[in-house]
């Protein structure tokens, strides 16, 4: 699980740096900057998330492959396609209707961060 969730993390955080340089430089002049501000908020998640992967794979290194790493691990990587996925193309289509999809990320981002939270807790309950 440390090498895929890491993997995971590191092409992730190459991919926000991509996008955060697009945005900057070729989005700035096409977007007005209320949709500029949706695809940096996209991009600010994506990379939030990115190390939050990076964590999970060291975690998991350290308590070992638990179920809800897994999960955690999963969800967050889910979540950067709905919740960073659906920013970057609404702010570049101007579909609002992919407003809809964004909240789904946000539940699968704290649905993560749940579950890493239980795991630390439950590491330090049997310390």
């Amino acid at each position: 699980m440390l090498s895929k969730f890491g993997f995971f993390g590191a092409i992730h955080a190459l991919l926000a740096v991509a996008l955060g340089a697009f945005g900057a430089h070729a989005l700035k002049e096409r977007l007005d900057a209320d949709m500029l501000a949706v695809f940096e908020t996209g991009v600010r998640y994506h990379m939030y998330h990115a190390i939050g992967l990076v964590l999970i794979a060291l975690l998991a290194d350290r308590l070992g492959a638990k179920p809800a790493l897994q999960w955690a691990g999963r969800l967050m990587h889910i979540g950067i396609f709905l919740f960073s996925g659906s920013l970057y193309v609404l702010s570049m289509s101007g579909i609002k209707v992919l407003g809809a999809i964004t909240p789904l990320g946000g539940v699968a981002f704290i649905t993560a961060w749940a579950l890493a939270a239980y795991c630390l807790w439950k590491a330090g309950r049997r310390s």
